[in-house]
């Protein structure tokens, strides 16, 4: 009778260790993105006029365009960030790269806070602000990959979407953290205490999310569960040629099918809030709280995606929430244009039902796009292309748009135009695909036919035995 019991006793401890890898990823992609949204909040608002001040002087247009264009650079480093985290990962460990990214990430937010303007340095200022960007991006293209594949991969056949959805909410509520932190500052504050010093906290508070970051992320790199993934991570690090020469067809697909979505999340991230104060006249707090609104909107209906994508599966999941993108793209412009705050919350939030169900299945999705031995580089560098294709120069392009035509509505052309894509390609994925064997046994005995010296890992993250 001890050999049953001995059986499910690891069982009741993985529950408990998949409750702390959940909770690492989480916190992990919440700190990414909150990072990323001060940025475009603050790229929306002020850092036109502080640091571009000559263009800003003679055509505010065209300064906030390129404040935009900041706002972009950064994805360009993505794919080079999660090439090298893919390497580093494999030589010295997950725990080495979760830091370093945490803390590159964090460390930059926390120095833009601490720059100086244009008025004070000249050209040096936006020089040193777009450095601090691709900082940002190189050290964010080493997260979100890793953070997927240990929800996933450690998940129920039958829950993978739903646990994937995990890393996916922490975009939402990163926007809800920047969103709120940013609204609090501007109801009370005056505009020039805010242009002159308030906009530097939400930059400098970063220090305190890479300390509650980073506790979290040391305990949940205790548990065997964890260090079991971290060989998971090692196994399914790949070269990039490798990965292009077999799985190029499903870099590409992972790449487009993310364009759409990320493209529309960084309307609801920062241009509609540019959009409202700039162009429609509303007051700064309002268009907040119509952002933080669409933000509660996209926290659901991610959650919501992941659960109806183990239900109905992924790929219909995502072919719904592009459809519903695709036929609201444009006609959320004409409620947005009222310049009523309930109209123009409620244009946001009817985009978030569509972006969630093409978001909370992603996760999932990508892992079984791709086998086991060259996973975790699919999944990092087609997400790190689709950021490219979609959000990096989205908020530029529709300032662009808006610039030349003066009417919203073609920027809900450009975003349907995406939409259509995302979703043709997501249709090219063979649903046989989805729950398939991720392969993790089979990996396992690979990396250990080349790291006999890792067994012990193994061993004790399955038996459930405490690693000192």
């Amino acid at each position: 009778m001890a050999e049953p019991q001995a059986a499910v006793a690891p069982r009741a401890r993985r529950t408990r260790e998949e409750r702390k890898v959940l909770a690492g990823t989480l916190v992990g992609t919440t700190i990414e993105w909150y990072d990323f949204f001060i940025y475009a909040q603050a790229a929306a608002f002020v850092l036109a006029p502080l640091f571009f001040a000559p263009v800003s002087a003679d055509n505010p247009g065209l300064a906030q365009v390129i404040s935009w264009a900041t706002l972009g650079i950064s994805f360009l480093f993505r794919p080079l960030g999660a090439i090298v985290a893919g390497h580093l990962g494999d030589r010295y460990g997950r725990k080495l790269v979760l830091v370093v990214t945490l803390i590159g990430m964090g460390g930059a937010t926390a120095l833009i806070g601490l720059l100086p303007t244009y008025a004070q340095i000249g050209l040096w200022a936006p020089l040193l602000l777009m450095l601090l960007r691709i900082a940002q991006g190189f050290s964010a293209g080493g997260e979100w990959g890793g953070a997927a594949l240990m929800s996933v991969e450690h998940a129920p056949k039958n829950k993978r979407s739903y646990f994937g959805s995990y890393p996916q909410i922490g975009v939402p509520i990163g926007m809800l953290l920047a969103t709120f932190f940013m609204w609090a500052l501007t109801s009370s504050m005056s505009e020039e205490a805010f242009l002159a010093w308030g906009w530097r906290i939400p930059f400098l508070s970063s220090v305190v999310l890479i300390l509650v970051g980073y506790l979290i992320r040391r305990a949940v790199d205790e548990s065997p569960v964890f260090k079991e993934m971290q060989l998971r991570k090692k196994e399914s690090a790949a070269p990039l040629g490798v990965l292009l020469k077999s799985h190029k067809k499903n870099v590409i697909l992972a790449a487009l099918i993310f364009a759409a979505n990320n493209a529309a999340g960084y309307l609801v991230i920062a241009f509609f809030a540019s959009y409202g104060t700039n162009h429609l006249g509303m007051s700064r707090d309002a268009t907040l709280i119509a952002s933080f609104i669409g933000g509660l909107g996209w926290l659901v209906f991610t959650m919501f995606g992941g659960w109806i994508g183990d239900k109905i599966g992924k790929i219909l999941t995502f072919q719904i929430g592009y459809g519903i993108i695709i036929l609201w793209a444009i006609p959320m412009w004409f409620l947005l244009d009222t310049a009523s705050l309930p109209l123009f919350a409620l244009a946001i939030v009817i985009l978030t039902v569509g972006l969630g169900p093409s978001y909370g299945p992603q996760s999932a999705l990508y892992a079984e796009m791709f086998p086991a031995h060259v996973r975790y580089s699919g999944v990092s560098i087609g997400y790190a292309f689709g950021s490219i294709i979609g959000g990096a120069f989205a908020p530029m392009i529709a300032q662009l748009l808006l610039n030349q035509t003066g009417a919203g509505w073609t920027i809900g052309v450009y975003i349907a135009a995406l939409a259509i894509v995302s979703f043709v390609a997501v249709s090219l994925v063979p649903k046989s695909v989805e729950g398939s064997d991720l392969h993790v046994e089979e990996a396992h005995q690979d990396h250990l036919a080349e790291h006999p010296e890792d067994e012990a890992i193994i061993r004790d993250a399955t038996t459930g035995t405490e690693l000192r």
